[in-house]
């Protein structure tokens, strides 16, 4: 599954797409913090505009506007090349695992499903790999550029509900929050990975009758085929058993979380301390600071199915490597 980063002939890609899109994702992370500022500075004006008439021109507050379009735009063209960019290199490490599987293939098609895992978990890897990749770089440099702004910021929020004086207080909710969040749900979801990985084992038997009776009417025939859906019926209604109680907890988090930042800031807030510019801003960057901790949460389903994935593939591999071993064990003994 690896080979895309160890192999020479992939090295332009790999090595060096890996880094044009490191580079491009940090440069529209920087562009989201330039935005982050604006809205700051933008709702002060507003606040000025709005409680002392005439002290901000038409021309000054269009001014604004423009501005956040200029770094707005420049963020748009960023994310639309960093996904472009990042679509050509997931299929090319795609296309490494078939090559490799292409050369094995007098091996590998005598391990059942040989098939679905070339074509069909190849490609839901590359896919999964596209958005998880994306989102944890994205997050991992979010978190690097917001967490000194956060800091920075809550220098000027020292006290919380019902707790008090907190030195950088957001900073510390964010984090406890986020990161509380996350043991949680994978705590519920634990379970999950297994049942999507029998998910996709039982589908691949059914399929697999049913390809095979296209050529043959003896196969697909009940009582067979009908046994073999409701194993598959079976599993799913206990996948979605888990996924009740599981998307229970995960959307009640979520939605607890919209308040969180305000009211943290509640004491700030009443007391008249700060602006709305100031609030704006630091609930943004709260946001993303958060948002990007949540990196697991958020992600929590994608990450079952790629851990399905990589487990069916893993499987293949090993008996891939065994139908070798064993092949040439039995050409060895003949000679």
């Amino acid at each position: 599954m690896f080979k895309f980063f160890t192999d020479k002939n992939w090295f332009l890609w790999s090595i060096g797409g890996t880094l044009v899109i490191l580079l491009s994702t940090w440069y529209q992370v920087q562009l989201d913090v330039k935005i982050n500022e604006w809205f700051g500075e933008f709702y002060d004006t507003l606040q000025k505009a709005l409680t002392t008439p005439g002290s901000v021109s038409e021309k000054e507050f269009i001014a604004y506007l423009f501005s956040f379009a200029k770094v707005a735009g420049g963020w748009v063209i960023i994310a639309v090349f960093t996904g472009f960019l990042v679509s050509h290199w997931v299929f090319r490490w795609r296309t490494s695992m078939a090559d490799y599987y292409h050369e094995q293939w007098k091996n590998a098609r005598m391990t059942e499903g040989a098939s679905q895992r070339v074509q069909e978990d190849t490609l839901k890897f590359a896919r999964i790999m596209e958005g998880l990749g994306v989102g944890l770089l994205d997050s991992i440099m979010t978190l690097a550029a917001f967490l000194p702004i956060l800091w920075g910021l809550s220098k000027q929020v020292s006290s919380l509900p019902w707790i008090g004086e907190v030195d950088h207080a957001l900073v510390w909710v964010a984090i406890i929050s986020a990161l509380g969040g996350t043991v949680v749900l994978a705590a519920v979801g634990i379970k999950l990975p297994g049942i999507e990985y029998d998910i996709q084992k039982e589908e691949a038997g059914y399929r697999k009758e049913l390809v095979l009776g296209e050529d043959d009417p003896i196969r697909a025939a009940p009582p067979t085929i009908g046994q073999l859906y409701d194993r598959v019926r079976g599993i799913h209604f206990k996948s979605y058993f888990h996924y009740l109680y599981f998307n229970t907890v995960k959307w009640t988090y979520f939605q607890g979380m919209v308040i969180v930042p305000y009211l943290a800031l509640a004491p700030t807030i009443v007391s008249g301390a700060i602006t709305l510019g100031f609030v704006q801003q630091i609930t943004r960057a709260f946001g993303r600071v958060e948002g990007s901790l949540q990196y697991l949460v958020k992600s929590w389903a994608t990450i079952v199915e790629l851990l399905s994935v990589w487990k069916r593939l893993r499987e293949f591999e090993k008996n891939l490597e065994y139908n070798r071993v064993k092949k040439a064990d039995t050409i060895e003994q003949n000679i």
